[in-house]
């Protein structure tokens, strides 16, 4: 299994509009950067991910299960764009906040830090196991 972190503005997708999407899940779509992309075509179904808020929250809020690999994004006719399907799984106990990442030195390499703007990142085995300890949610 590998793990991700997806980033999402909660004034246009929250952790409470996936939730609300149940098992059915919802398509990780609208994502045009190509590195994001080959990220989402790296994922297979059972992969786990962070739901992160962006804008004011800026914190890790939910953990959420690929349910479907990459197939073309519906949003768009171009072929070059492709997504994945996630559901949530539960939220966080504790949020992790941007701030709380950036003073652990054990996530200092995290591509949260290193390319805040990437909107699906891939996060370490290492970082997985630190951010859940620090929300208190079970490895």
């Amino acid at each position: 299994m590998k793990y991700w972190l997806f980033k999402s503005e909660p004034s246009t997708w929250s952790w409470d509009d996936q939730v609300a999407k149940g098992d059915v899940g919802e398509e990780w779509d609208g994502v045009r950067n190509y590195q994001a992309r080959n990220f989402m075509r790296e994922m297979v179904v059972g992969d786990r991910g962070f739901f992160y808020h962006s804008q004011k929250e800026k914190a890790v809020v939910g953990i959420v299960e690929v349910i479907a690999k990459a197939h073309p994004d519906s949003t768009t006719d171009d072929e070059r764009w492709e997504c994945v399907d996630i559901k949530g799984i539960g939220p966080v106990k504790t949020p992790v906040t941007l701030e709380m990442v950036k003073a652990d030195v054990r996530l200092s390499e995290m591509a949260l830090i290193r390319n805040s703007r990437l909107s699906v990142q891939p996060v370490t085995d290492a970082e997985w196991r630190a951010v859940c300890e620090m929300a208190g949610v079970p490895v």
